[in-house]
Parts: structure tokens; C-alpha cells; sequence
């Protein structure tokens, strides 16, 4: 897979380091000269100098046979010009930007990005596991799909403690294919029981992300 890479900074450097191994073709655009050389002493000549958001440095980068292109500058317009002029320029199929406010997300999906990463929910999603007080973390979410990956813990005194998975009256719209369990990984059934300590993983609709909460709160109980 052809891969190009806009913007030399961490992220793109030790993107490019991780699929280097596997054999890909990596290229990446960074048009700082200091910050090139760098990875060029590390990685070997993967690198291209110039401005990202010019057509002729992406021409010249051959984008129109890229399998993927990735834009993780820090600086969202460029990101979504890139990711753009990659898909209407020179037809790559598939687009990742970086996305440093959240709030551009629905932006970059309405502009036809086809995938982004939000650094910023990636932190809290972190900040959120470490917080006691917080219950529910949100693990990944898909908003084209309306769908969420959540995590929530089974807290002490919890009614559900004891109890089989088929007995929660789980909704329709809420599978749970993961419980972790003292650090190693389940795949429940419906004879399942929880204990304290459980984090249990679902898949729910975005609309309904607070119902793992009140599963294991007991509110679902039947």
C-alpha cells in the first residue's frame, strides 16, 4: 500500500516508523528542512520537502496512485485542504485528517473526510478512565453509523452483582461482546454472571450511550 503522510511532526514521524516494519511505501510531506533531515537520518528517505497543501509538491509526492493519504499537521484548515485536494485532485480513495478541535469534526465529515482523529477526545477518553467519579467512558465513536463504543465498571453494592447477563434486560440496541476481568478479556454469554470490578464493554446507539450506565446501575433490572 502506497501511504503519504502530510506532516512531519510525532505523529506522522512514529506513524511512518510503525508501518515501515510491515512494507508499506511511506512518503512523507514535511516542509520544515530541520524536521526532515531528522527523519531522514532515522527512517531513510521517506521524505519529501514542501508545503502539503500545494498541488505541485503533491504531484510531485505521486499522489494520484496513493492508496491512502493522512494529514496530521497541526493545523486543521490544512489538514482539510489536503485531505480534500487528495480526493478530488487526484482521486485517492481514502482520506485520514487530524483533527486538533473537536468541534471541526462534523466539518471534516460534511466535506466528504472519510476518517478523522480527534488527539483532544483521545486524551479525555484517557482522563475519563482515571477519574474514580467517572462511571462511563466513551471508547470510539462512529457518528456516520450512530453508533459508540462505551466502557463502564461494575461498582460495589451494584444489584447486578451476581447476576447472568440475560437477566438485565438488555435492550435491543445494546450488545455487550466484552467484559474484562482482572485484566484479561471475556467473551460473555447470556449465562454470564457479573462481579465487582467488571468493566464492561457495549456497543450501543449513540442516542442511548447513558444505557450501560443504567444497566449497571440496576435501573434496568427486570
Amino acid at each position: 500500500m502506497y501511504i503519504i503522510i502530510v506532516g512531519g511532526g510525532k505523529i506522522g514521524y512514529y506513524l511512518a516508523k510503525t508501518l515501515l516494519p510491515d512494507e508499506h511505501e511511506i512518503l512523507i510531506i514535511e516542509k520544515d528542512k530541520r524536521r526532515g533531515d531528522i527523519i531522514t537520518a532515522d527512517l531513510g528517505g521517506i521524505v519529501l520537502r514542501g508545503d502539503g497543501t500545494d498541488s505541485i509538491v503533491m504531484e510531485e509526492a505521486g499522489m494520484a496512485r496513493a492508496d491512502l493519504a493522512v494529514a496530521v499537521t497541526g493545523d486543521d484548515e490544512d489538514n482539510l485542504m489536503i485531505c480534500q485536494m487528495a480526493k478530488k485532485k487526484f482521486g485517492v480513495k481514502r482520506t485520514i485528517a487530524r483533527i486538533n478541535n473537536p468541534k471541526n469534526e462534523r466539518i471534516f465529515k460534511l466535506l466528504g473526510i472519510d476518517n478523522t482523529v480527534s488527539v483532544t477526545d483521545l486524551i479525555l477518553a484517557q482522563i475519563e478512565r482515571e477519574i474514580p467519579a467517572q462511571s462511563l467512558v466513551h471508547l470510539l465513536t462512529l457518528r456516520e453509523a450512530g453508533v459508540s463504543f462505551i466502557e463502564a465498571k461494575v461498582p460495589a453494592g451494584s444489584p447486578v452483582i451476581g447476576k447472568a447477563l440475560r437477566s438485565l434486560g438488555v435492550p435491543d440496541d445494546c450488545v455487550i461482546p466484552l467484559i474484562i476481568r482482572n485484566g484479561k478479556g471475556i467473551v460473555p454469554y447470556g449465562e454470564t454472571q457479573l462481579e465487582i470490578g467488571d468493566e464492561v464493554v457495549a456497543v450501543t446507539t449513540i442516542v442511548k450511550e447513558d444505557v450501560l450506565e443504567r444497566i449497571l446501575s440496576g435501573a434496568l433490572l427486570k
